[in-house]
């Protein structure tokens, strides 16, 4: 099993995302990144505590890869938006992607050059590419909040169609069943 952190706006959105995939056997919403410990999502949102809300994906790499993952993590968000994902401002939502070793910075780095040579967004890939932090779960109620409150508004406007252009680009990464 392997685990990687990626950041791309509110986590709701890109965990429904996840949450589809093959091989990807779990998916935590969390923070990370900032300058406390323990924040919770009240601290969190007011912008000033430096972290972004993210997921901690383990996943199979027998079954999905890294750079599979990370082609779908570059289509679903929009990574040229400095601080921003739709209406969901600050730095929280900044799109990151955090790396535990040497290889996983260059698998995410020519992942941003795949992104840019596809033409896939308008405009150059702003997404940070940094060493892996200290990641904090967030609190149970936001993890599988999309797979839980599908009806919410948020859901059906922002969390949804990320997941619709999911299976749209990656039929074939899809679990069974979705």
């Amino acid at each position: 099993m392997k685990c990687i952190v990626l950041g791309g706006g509110c986590f709701w959105c890109i965990e429904a995302v996840f949450e589809q995939i093959q091989g990807v056997t779990k998916v935590v919403s969390g923070y990370a990144g900032g300058k406390i410990d323990l924040p919770t999502y009240e601290q969190v949102c007011t912008g000033r505590t430096g972290h972004a809300e993210v997921l901690c994906l383990d996943y199979d790499p027998g079954e999905v890869s890294l750079d599979q993952l990370l082609d779908v993590f570059f289509v679903v968000h929009n990574p040229t938006t400095l601080n921003q994902q739709g209406a969901d401002k600050g730095t929280q939502y900044r799109s990151v992607a955090y790396y535990a070793n040497p290889l996983e910075e260059v698998a995410i780095r020519e992942a941003i050059n795949r992104c840019e040579v596809s033409q896939t967004w308008p405009g150059r890939v702003v997404t940070e590419v940094a060493p892996l932090p200290r990641f904090f779960p967030a609190e149970a109620y936001h993890q599988g909040y999309f797979r839980q409150h599908p009806n919410q508004p948020y859901c059906l406007f922002s969390a949804a169609p990320k997941v619709a252009k999911f299976l749209h680009h990656f039929p074939e990464l899809a679990k069974e069943g979705v």
